[in-house]
């Protein structure tokens, strides 16, 4: 067993079949595994996604089982949401905090009965969650080896899905999850995903990988499968309004500066904090924030022009910096220049006049401009067939 805080680069159960398709020879690392950037060509994966289905190595996503008999109770003291009323077979969205009520990670809590849940999450939190279970009657384990995952995302995905025998798979509701015998063994599939699209997540033995893999190739074959890397992940869920770790805000955890991490309120995940529920970590700071007012506001922003304002000044009309780009990028769907900011009270409402500096190169020559931007409330793409119950086929 490798300790959950050891420093490694290793391979996913998927390796042999993700490195034959990698024709870019694009790598990042990811949580110690070595995961691919692109495979051969940004564009035509990331329209897999929205036009037809692709497959993600999932696999680095970390993943703690949590199990015994407070689990329940352990969780809900954990998380800032209320999970008392999550079932089995259901996926929550939930992020957790320190005493301070600002933000450690966000993530996805997979309820398998009262005594057995799943939390992934993007950071590593051991040292965190063992410290939380103090008092309670909970074991904790990491399982991110243990457990390989590929994302399945796309319209044509559950037209795969059926044609590989997976009954009734149409009617799984979103965040829901249920499994199926597959390769002697099971194989669970949820329907969640992080493209803001209809698509699922599908989680086996690391032995059934390959094999998951090459019959998914097979089954796909004439829905327009492709696996898709990080970038063309990462411009889905741009448009789907999904926040990430270490890049829309800071875990609290990893901050040099303690006024740089952000509490929910501060990153637009207000709704994921139930006050009216006992006690949770950081609810009595989470409290005096609601009453006092936040220091930030997250928003989503639709930017004139082409040009990704990455990392760029937000200003206001009286040229005054108010924030900062988290992310951004060109849109093919919305045909939109989208970007995440985090801007000072009280800016960021949908009737503020702002702008965002941009500088860009050509040809070795270097070019500012100032472009007008708007403040949009809900997810730039949101497609009916995302939350479709049976799911549409294609």
């Amino acid at each position: 067993m490798i300790a959950h805080d050891e420093r490694r680069v290793i391979e996913t159960p998927f390796h042999s079949r993700v490195q034959a398709a990698c024709a870019l020879n694009e790598w990042e690392e990811w949580k110690g595994y070595t995961t691919v950037t692109a495979f051969t060509d940004v564009a035509l994966e990331y329209f897999a996604i929205r036009n037809s289905c692709g497959i993600f190595d999932l696999t680095p996503m970390i993943k703690y089982r949590i199990t015994g008999p407070d689990a329940g109770a352990y969780l809900s003291r954990l998380v800032t949401r209320n999970i008392s009323k999550q079932s089995s077979g259901q996926v929550m969205y939930c992020c957790w905090c320190n005493d301070a009520g600002q933000v450690l990670d966000d993530g996805t809590l997979f309820k398998f009965d009262d005594n057995t849940y799943r939390i992934c999450s993007q950071e590593r939190h051991m040292d965190w969650f063992g410290a939380s279970a103090m008092g309670f009657n909970v074991q904790i384990e990491d399982e991110t080896d243990q457990v390989a995952a590929l994302a399945f995302q796309g319209p044509t995905s559950c037209a795969v899905l059926k044609q590989m025998g997976f009954q009734d798979i149409e009617n799984l509701k979103p965040y829901r999850f249920t499994s199926f015998p597959f390769d002697g063994q099971e194989l669970m599939i949820s329907r969640t995903g992080f493209t803001g699209d209809l698509g699922y997540e599908l989680w086996c033995d690391p032995e059934q990988a390959e094999t998951l893999w090459d019959a998914l190739m097979e089954a796909g074959r004439n829905y327009g499968i492709r696996p898709f890397g990080a970038a063309a992940l990462g411009m889905a869920r741009i448009e789907a309004g999904f926040i990430q770790a270490g890049v829309d805000f800071m875990p609290a955890l990893d901050v040099v500066r303690s006024e740089r991490c952000r509490s929910p309120y501060e990153i637009g995940l207000g709704w994921l904090v139930h006050l009216k529920k006992p006690n949770f970590n950081g609810r009595k700071a989470l409290i005096a924030e609601k009453e006092k007012g936040s220091r930030y506001r997250f928003v989503k922003l639709i930017v004139e022009g082409n040009k990704p304002a990455e990392h760029a000044f937000v200003y206001n009309r009286r040229n005054q910096a108010i924030g900062t780009v988290t992310t951004a990028g060109w849109s093919p769907t919305t045909k939109s220049n989208l970007a995440f900011a985090s801007l000072e009270m009280p800016w960021g409402l949908e009737d503020d006049e702002l702008f965002v500096e941009i500088y860009y190169i050509r040809e070795l020559k270097w070019t500012r401009v100032m472009e007008r931007c708007h403040v949009v409330k809900d997810a730039f793409f949101d497609p009916e067939r995302r939350h479709a119950t049976p799911a549409w086929d294609f």
